[in-house]
């Protein structure tokens, strides 16, 4: 199988890697407004060339975007346009509403596959590319029922190749449910990473004295906003949901300290605690 991904970054260039191992595919073309990046990937053996789109898609039997998710929208429309009826195109975006509304009436709608894998760091580029970055984690693909059970195929191979176990889901339930276990946990860390560069002025103190539960806590601060800022944006009313619900915790916990009721501080933390239950 020959595949063009759009995007050779961190994920596209990690699923890449997997695939060649795995031996899914025989040929790989990068596609990539970022002349380095095709550069660095050819160079890293991620890609076996670098195409232009209309000569990636002629010549693939899968098309992967891994591009931010406002790309992603815009361009799917224009890619499933030059796909035939025997080729496959899935995504990788973190939001998946909007990018399935985009396509919804499209003719050539059932070659698509909308798809996310659950795993991601604040690096970014094909230089942080990993084979195994995917290995024991989710793999969403949503709305299945509007995909061709050949394009669907694909896919699950795809998702097997990278070792994650698949999950089936609609795609607005997925959007409430990594809302709160992916979208949440970013803007946290960009808003505790901006209240310590306020109110701790000296950098040198704070790379004296970081321990690692705050680095790894701010560690998705360093996550680029050319990738965020679009998940946002796309996922603005169930990000706002559950940020006022963050915002409401926050409060009792302000509230418990500023009335020194360290019994409800307490009971905050034990309550929190039941996470350890769901996450071992």
């Amino acid at each position: 199988m020959k595949i063009s991904i759009i995007g050779v970054g961190l994920i596209g260039g990690s699923m890449a890697l997997k695939l060649r191992e795995k031996n899914i595919t025989s040929f790989i073309y990068g596609i990539d407004n970022n002349t380095q990046h095709i550069s660095d990937a050819l160079e890293l053996k991620i890609i076996d060339a670098g195409v232009d789109l209309e000569h990636g898609i002629k010549n693939s039997d899968l098309v992967i975007l891994a591009i931010p998710v406002d790309a992603a929208r815009k361009l799917l429309p224009s890619v499933l346009d030059l796909v035939t009826d025997h080729q496959t195109v899935m995504d990788a975006g973190s939001t998946k509403a909007g990018i399935v509304n985009a396509v919804k009436d499209h003719p050539k709608r059932s070659r698509f596959v909308a798809f996310h894998p659950m795993w991601g760091t604040e690096n970014n580029g094909p230089k942080s590319a990993i084979a195994e970055s995917f290995s024991g984690k989710a793999g969403v693909i949503c709305n299945k029922e509007e995909s061709a059970e050949d394009a669907l195929n694909i896919v699950e191979q795809v998702v097997n190749a990278l070792d994650m176990h698949m999950i089936y889901m609609d795609a607005q339930d997925h959007d409430v449910h990594t809302a709160y276990i992916s979208h949440i946990s970013h803007i946290t860390s960009y808003a505790l990473a901006n209240t310590v560069l306020e109110k701790e002025r000296e950098e040198e103190t704070i790379f004296q004295l970081a321990s690692s539960g705050f680095s790894s806590t701010v560690r998705l601060a360093k996550s680029h906003p050319e990738m965020w800022v679009p998940i946002f944006k796309q996922n603005k009313e169930n990000v706002l949901d559950v940020l006022n619900e963050h915002i409401s915790q926050l409060r009792k916990f302000k509230s418990a300290l500023e009335k020194e009721n360290y019994e409800y501080l307490e009971e905050l933390i034990t309550n929190a605690n039941r996470i350890r239950g769901i996450l071992r």
